[in-house]
């Protein structure tokens, strides 16, 4: 059963949503403040968090910061209704998804199965061919689908779900051009309303992370391709 935190300073939110969510086997606590939130995030014990934008002592985008300096637990930002920007932002800072407010618990549920399916493989699912391989790149870049770990040039980096995602997608199949359509179809797991700045904000932070190695190329009007060649480990 999964533990997922809400913070949002909306009292009445949670007991519904902490009922709907027990239908699908998930138990929800619920803090409205980010200093509450924070003060169990570092407890331990949790799968996933919901972070409300509008929130006192801080907003979303700054909890959103405070809590990657620490956890890389799968974040979804609920944000405004048609406000790109939210979403932009709380991506760019290591949120995982987003959901806009008014929304359908359902979606939210579904919006969180998915976070958590990438985060941990079905323990009796057969994975896909090259699915758990270790990938080592010329240049030092080694990628580690069984820890979700990933070393450039010696160096461990800190990478959200979705950033370790996207890399790992682009390394099975090095060379290869994927759309950001593909790419956004393939991490969520399911059909969702595209939001094609989103893949770019990803590709942003990875390239930045990735420095020294220039590794991922854009082709226009194409996509994004991982320009590295397999070395012998």
């Amino acid at each position: 059963m999964h533990r997922i935190l809400l913070i949002d300073d909306d009292a009445q939110l949670g007991a519904p949503l902490t009922a709907y969510f027990q239908r699908f086997d998930m138990v929800l606590e619920c803090a409205l403040r980010p200093s509450t939130g924070l003060a169990r995030l570092r407890q331990g014990g949790l799968d996933a968090a919901i972070l409300d934008v509008m929130l006192p002592e801080m907003d979303g985008f700054e909890l959103c910061r405070t809590i990657r300096k620490e956890s890389d637990i799968p974040l979804i930002m609920l944000t405004a209704r048609g406000d790109v920007m939210d979403r932009v932002v709380g991506l760019e800072l290591g949120a995982d998804d987003y959901v806009p407010k008014p929304f359908e618990p359902r979606e939210l549920v579904a919006r969180l199965q998915t976070v958590l399916r990438r985060r941990v493989a079905a323990p009796h699912t057969t994975p896909a061919p090259n699915a758990s391989a270790r990938l080592v790149f010329e240049g030092g870049l080694v990628i580690d689908p069984s820890t979700r770990s990933v070393q450039r040039q010696g160096d461990t980096l800190e990478l959200t779900s979705t950033e370790f995602d996207l890399l790992h997608l682009l390394a099975r199949e090095a060379g290869k051009v994927f759309s950001r359509d593909d790419i956004l179809n393939q991490l969520r797991g399911h059909e969702a309303e595209l939001y094609t700045r989103a893949v770019d904000i990803v590709v942003s932070r990875l390239r930045k992370k990735l420095e020294p190695l220039d590794c991922i190329k854009t082709l226009r009007n194409a996509g994004y391709s991982l320009a590295l060649a397999k070395a012998r480990e």
